[in-house]
């Protein structure tokens, strides 16, 4: 047997968004009150998927599914990219993540996007989830080896538009996860876990709206994405030993105002539901000595005794339809699972932008929630945006720590080197 630790930290950083899929409460008999009050947040392998990778999204609240497109469309709505206004773009981001904690995790994300004159708009993408040197010990506390977790997925996406309004789009993505480079763990051997997964979309865009006398620009867009196999890191338990990939749906809109010539804002908003399972609510034996819980009960065929809810150990397509109607507490839990994100976007002459949002999340779905605030500039073929994350309840991995995305204007480059010389 063997565990691990990174400065008294486990690997377990990388499980961020929610606590344990088989969360546990300890009640017998619970009421609809103590139903409507517990904690009950949702999980899945490879939350690093959901993380929003680049500092604009992320200077307004992480809303991203209808804003105007650029090169990291792929991860927030891959149909945007039909309606590109460059032909071609390359963006580069750094995100530290637990910075307060530890120095060296952290997600990079490299992204790009090409528009055919004919076939539309192709993407891809490379996001990179660093967890930083890991020492692992045995049972003892004496170390056994050194190793450095990683996760990566490897995107590549394809947008047309399908009308003067509408686009759609696709994308497929590989995903790897390696947290113990194989290391054995309660005496069984380890693996990388891996799954393949795609993301379906689509986006309503309208730039032929008048507010007054004002151009403005009206978009809704719809995105599920990381529909895909579970994942597993070993072979202890068979099936039910996997867990399921982020699928997530997000629904979003945004309106873009011309003030005038120089000015321009833009709203944006969206909102997300996870298509998992939510953790049922088990039966607990009660300690005859003490009166108290005493772990879950389990009927003959070795089952945990399910009192509210369903069983979560389900097929994709199973987990994915019954994610509307599993909640223990009911459709108002369902609509606690919809987390909630909205920001603003102001240009000045199309070169300095300042941006502010908003997160929400339930309380008792994990209760992140806090404000962003981001800036922008963009200089001849380069452009730079920054985010800066305040949270307002729970602490929050990126809190106190800055990042950055780099940004490449591939027509601004062509436009200057044709330019004639003075």
């Amino acid at each position: 047997m063997s565990n691990f630790k990174k400065n008294s930290i486990v690997v377990v950083p990388s499980l961020f968004v929610c606590g344990s899929l088989f969360s546990q409460i300890n009640y017998n008999q619970i009421s609809g009150q103590e139903i409507d009050k517990r904690l009950n947040t949702i999980t899945t392998a490879v939350p690093f998927l959901l993380i929003s990778p680049d500092s604009r999204a992320g200077g307004m609240g992480d809303a991203g599914c209808a804003s105007s497109a650029d090169v990291n469309a792929l991860h927030w709505n891959a149909a945007k990219m039909a309606f590109s206004e460059k032909q071609m773009g390359i963006g580069v981001s750094y995100t530290p993540w637990l910075r307060a904690l530890v120095p060296d995790i952290n997600l990079a994300y490299l992204s790009g996007y090409y528009r055919t004159k004919k076939r539309g708009t192709f993407g891809a993408a490379l996001r990179y989830f660093s967890l930083g040197d890991i020492t692992f010990t045995d049972i003892n506390g004496d170390k056994i080896g050194q190793f450095r977790p990683n996760e990566f997925a490897l995107e590549v996406g394809y947008a047309t538009k399908l009308g003067k309004n509408f686009s759609a789009g696709g994308a497929m993505r590989y995903i790897n996860s390696n947290l113990t480079g194989g290391t054995f763990v309660d005496g069984s051997a380890t693996r990388p876990g891996r799954s393949f997964a795609v993301d379906i979309s689509a986006l309503y865009h309208n730039d032929k709206i008048k507010i007054g006398d004002k151009k403005s620009t009206v978009a809704v867009g719809l995105n599920i994405s990381n529909i895909g196999a579970k994942m597993t890191y070993s072979d202890r338990g068979g099936k039910n030993n996997s867990d399921f990939i982020p699928i997530n749906m997000r629904l979003g809109g945004s309106l873009s105002i011309d003030i005038d010539d120089y000015n321009a804002i833009a709203f944006v908003a969206d909102a997300n539901k996870l298509l998992v399972p939510t953790p049922p609510i088990y039966k607990q034996k009660i300690n005859p000595a003490t009166g108290k819980p005493d772990g879950v009960e389990y009927d003959l065929n070795g089952n945990p005794i399910i009192l509210k809810g369903k069983d979560p150990k389900r097929g994709v397509t199973e987990g994915i339809l019954g994610s509307f109607n599993d909640a223990p507490g009911g459709n108002k839990e369902e609509l606690r699972e919809i987390n909630y994100s909205a920001g603003v976007e102001y240009w000045y002459n199309k070169l300095f932008a300042i941006r502010f949002g908003y997160f929400y999340e339930h309380p008792t779905k994990g209760n992140r929630q806090y404000f962003t605030l981001g800036a922008g500039v963009r200089y001849n073929v380069f452009g730079i945006d920054f985010a800066y994350l305040i949270p307002t309840q729970q602490r929050n991995p990126l809190e106190n720590t800055l990042r950055f995305s780099l940004t490449f204007d591939f027509d601004a480059f062509k436009a200057q080197n044709e330019a004639p010389a003075e």
